[in-house]
């Protein structure tokens, strides 16, 4: 087994994965290096690819005025990136750029697509996945919606 099959099988890619479903996946995904401060995903560009951070940590970032950024959260191995991009090719909103070296494992819509006929059961498992993600992050932003809400009108705790 190799050590992009075992990196596939420690993410939150690989939870319900099979040894051998995770090196089939890994037969489609592309291995890439970022250095720190480099991007990975540029706002308001489309990616028709899922990514799996294997090694690092990568900034969810927002552009603001004055070609400054917002940071909005930290993602750390085995997180997903570009979940919603990878289902529906829209434009990212938000930037994700490395906080240090990091290593990424890629899979494209296409390579992904090409696999529907032959492993469906596989494909099943990994569409689980980006869903309890994109779950996950909306869990998350709700959570803060109301921390900020309770903040600005002084509700629900010691402001």
């Amino acid at each position: 087994m190799s050590d992009a099959t075992n990196l596939i099988l420690e993410s939150s890619l690989g939870e319900e994965l099979s040894q051998q479903e995770a090196s089939a996946l890994n037969d489609l995904m592309s291995s890439r290096e970022l250095v720190d401060g480099e991007f990975l995903i540029n706002e308001g560009t489309a990616d028709d690819s899922l990514h799996v951070l294997v090694a690092g940590k990568l900034e969810v970032v927002k552009s603001t005025a004055g070609d400054d950024y917002a940071s909005l959260a930290v993602l750390r191995d085995g997180d997903l990136a570009g979940e919603l991009s990878f289902i529906d090719g829209e434009l990212h909103t938000v930037g994700l750029r490395a906080l240090c070296d990091s290593r990424i494992l890629s899979l494209k819509r296409a390579d992904f697509e090409s696999i529907v006929d032959n492993n469906p059961q596989l494909v099943y498992k990994v569409m689980r996945t980006v869903a309890r993600s994109a779950h996950r992050i909306v869990h998350r932003m709700n959570h803060e919606f109301v921390e900020l809400s309770n903040y600005i009108f002084k509700q629900h705790g010691r402001y």
